[in-house]
């Protein structure tokens, strides 16, 4: 398959692939498929994620501070930035997805291709183990960790976003809820950015906090002359 050449890894069980892929959207239109959508995968690739780019700004970054530490691991494990990871292999074209999704936009979705680059973690985490796991996220991952300023790391984007509103003399941005779902143990929040009551960026996390840095990078992401 493609895709496998794409990350450099090639499944032993292709059935956590094809989980890997699909999105919720298709199981809602084919029901009865046999088979789960990936967000499992995504909760553990996730968790995986996280732990090995902690551990890689830790061991490369010594003269890091706590707070260095935290903001250079949200930089790296954000929305944004795995969505970024996702287009460098096209990821969207390989999602299974309903045509409800797919019309409105779904496979180039920040939220949809972060969350398969998560689920194809999980899923080689699972298939090959964490060796390979690992060697995938620093493949991925690695050069960014390698070029971070080793006086600091980037501060998070709701921050670099308030910074640039007072710069700006612009008011202070405001987060709105706008969608949560799922179930408890697995919720998915949606949240607004409002500078001065114009809606500059949307977001999406399984944590409030998640979300309101998707959306505050997306603002970021419109460009200077966006925000006045």
């Amino acid at each position: 398959m493609k895709l496998q050449r794409a990350i450099g890894v090639k499944f032993e069980n292709t059935g956590l692939l094809k989980q890997a892929l699909t999105h919720r959207s298709y199981l809602n239109e084919h029901p009865g498929e046999g088979f789960e959508d990936y967000e499992r995968l995504e909760y553990l690739g996730d968790a995986f994620l996280g732990w090995v780019i902690a551990d890689e700004i830790y061991r490369r970054h010594p003269a890091f501070t706590e707070g260095d530490l935290t903001r250079g691991r949200a930089a790296l494990v954000r929305g944004a930035t795995l969505a970024q990871v996702a287009r460098s292999f096209h990821a969207g074209t390989y999602i299974t997805m309903g045509s409800g999704e797919e019309g409105t936009g779904g496979r180039e979705r920040r939220g949809t291709l972060a969350a398969i680059v998560e689920s194809l973690i999980g899923a080689v985490l699972l298939d090959k183990g964490d060796k390979v796991a690992r060697e995938l996220v620093l493949r991925w991952l690695g050069p960014k960790i390698e070029a971070m300023d080793p006086a600091g790391a980037p501060r998070d984007a709701k921050s670099a976003l308030q910074e640039t509103c007072q710069r700006k003399g612009l008011p202070s941005p405001t987060y709105e809820l706008v969608d949560e779902e799922g179930p408890s143990h697995n919720m998915t929040f949606e949240v607004r950015v409002l500078i001065d009551g114009e809606i500059h960026g949307h977001g999406k996390g399984r944590r409030k906090v998640d979300a309101e840095q998707a959306a505050a990078a997306e603002a970021l992401g419109e460009g200077a002359s966006s925000l006045g």
